[in-house]
């Protein structure tokens, strides 16, 4: 049997029918995020019971002030001290590196002067973004860039 019109949007009322009906969490908290990737936390101890409502993945700075619109987890493979500071820009509750990458000294520093919760996990960026997707964890909303012949044009993308 073929579904008709099977475009992603046309089931957003399924995913709220199921988010409510079997109490599924809109978020997660950092402390259960750690847990579920099986993560070390190297700086903010004092902010786990901080909610996580939405999650952003890149390793192109660029992308994540130029796409970003809203407060959301960063999960990367950046290991130097500016993804700190566009964290602070961004005001970005919680950055994950993956992949088994070591931070810089200067990174560590840096998020220990900020305050910026920053964890470590060997999972893969996709397999992270997965399991705090199956948490509750959504996508953030992104600023999609649109260009024609006169100009640039940035729409919101829900």
């Amino acid at each position: 049997m073929k579904v008709k019109n099977s475009n992603p949007t046309n089931f957003i009322w399924l995913e709220r029918i199921f988010t409510k009906f079997y109490n599924l969490s809109d978020s997660m908290k950092i402390r259960e995020i750690i847990e579920k990737i099986d993560g070390k936390i190297i700086s903010g101890e004092d902010k786990l019971d901080v909610e996580v409502e939405r999650g952003f993945a890149a390793d192109l700075l660029s992308d994540v002030l130029a796409l970003t619109e809203e407060k959301a987890c960063l999960i990367t493979g950046i290991t130097g001290p500016q993804v700190i500071r566009v964290a602070e820009v961004l005001d970005i509750p919680l950055i994950i590196i993956a992949r088994g990458k070591q931070p810089s000294k200067a990174l560590v520093e840096a998020a220990k002067l900020s305050g910026i919760p920053v964890v470590l996990t060997n999972k893969t960026v996709f397999e992270t973004c997965g399991i705090l997707y199956t948490n509750g964890v959504k996508p953030c909303k992104i600023k999609i860039i649109q260009s024609s012949e006169e100009t640039n044009t940035c729409l919101n993308a829900d």
